[in-house]
């Protein structure tokens, strides 16, 4: 039996900490599904394609590893994909309050579906797409801290505005 574990996120736009975290679940199951969120609360920086494209090319190289979007409920969609577990990545004490409740919630509304939280690297532990919009907002370096595509890509939206 194929064990699949989905990855969800905005991920606008990925950062080299969610890189991390996608490489250690690849190790741990046998299919990774890479699930772009649409989140009408949000007002991302990156259109879903757009999102969905950058995520494709960055795990590109990362074996059994599939990219998708979706709306709605997560274990809805952990359930269309047969998943049996969700990753999420902790960055910091601060995100793991709001990810346990999730994941209780979750596991509430579907008990066979587990959460597995893992840490990026400590070289990443400090990482959000919010701040590396910011920084590059403000026309500061995120060399080693994005894949170089997103940082071309992230340059060439802010300039517009």
């Amino acid at each position: 039996m194929s064990r699949t574990v989905v990855y969800p996120g905005s991920f606008d736009p990925i950062t080299n900490g969610h890189l991390d975290v996608i490489e250690r679940a690849a190790k741990l199951f046998d299919k990774v599904v890479m699930a772009v969120a649409v989140n009408v609360d949000k007002a991302p920086l990156f259109t879903v394609k757009e999102r969905k494209a950058m995520v494709e090319r960055a795990v590109r190289h990362i074996p059994h590893v599939q990219v998708d979007s979706f709306s709605g409920l997560l274990v809805d969609y952990a359930r269309r994909v047969n998943a049996s577990a969700v990753v999420r990545g902790l960055r910091m004490v601060s995100d793991f309050e709001y990810e346990l409740q999730l994941a209780l919630m979750n596991r509430r509304m579907e008990p066979r579906v587990e959460t597995i939280f893992l840490a990026p690297r400590d070289t990443y532990i400090y990482l959000s797409s919010r701040m590396i919009k910011e920084i590059v907002r403000l026309d500061g370096n995120v060399n080693g801290l994005v894949p170089p595509f997103v940082q071309e890509a992230l340059r060439r939206k802010l300039r517009r505005r």
